[in-house]
């Protein structure tokens, strides 16, 4: 497998023990740790497999180091490049917008040619609505630390080994 680029908000603790998590279950393949806040243009070019993460504030927003970076992700060249997505929220405070942040990086790097991997089910969830939604599946690894941090690390497993089949 070629080299992973993982790319998350180092100022979001949460998000950090999960990007963390998820290098860890990799075991041996070769991941970079790149902090979103530092990330140029060419840090997301030079990868051919990525893996992005952010949580979802307020109603569905962005958190800011992503939502500033948005327009020079818009920007890219992704073509033939895969990207698997996490997100992290609250499905019962926010149980009309869980893990919507999921969704907005999906639809930002889909418009700039990459294809998006690592959908999940969303079996065991209990939310209204999510931007992270499509043909019944997450676009990516839902997390909820509040309501469901036990089954964390059993979804973390999963999905990366899931991604290691979709990332060959």
């Amino acid at each position: 497998m070629k080299k992973v680029g993982l790319f998350y908000g180092t100022s979001t603790t949460k998000t950090a023990t999960i990007a963390k998590k998820i290098k860890e279950a990799f075991g041996d393949v070769q991941i970079d740790i790149i902090p979103v806040e530092d990330a140029w243009k060419k840090d997301f070019e030079s990868y051919d497999n990525i893996i992005v993460g952010a949580a979802t504030w307020f109603d569905g927003e962005l958190p800011s180091y992503w939502d500033e970076l948005k327009p020079e992700l818009e920007s890219l060249k992704m073509k033939n490049k895969k990207v698997a997505i996490f997100g992290l929220g609250d499905q019962v405070k926010y149980a009309d917008n869980f893990i919507d942040g999921v969704g907005i990086l999906a639809e930002t790097f889909e418009s700039v040619g990459a294809k998006v991997v690592g959908f999940t089910s969303v079996d065991g969830y209990e939310f209204g609505n999510s931007r992270a939604l499509r043909d019944g599946k997450f676009l990516g690894l839902a997390i909820d630390f509040e309501n469901q941090a036990k089954k964390t690390d059993e979804r973390i497993k999963n999905w990366v080994e899931q991604l290691k089949k979709e990332f060959s």
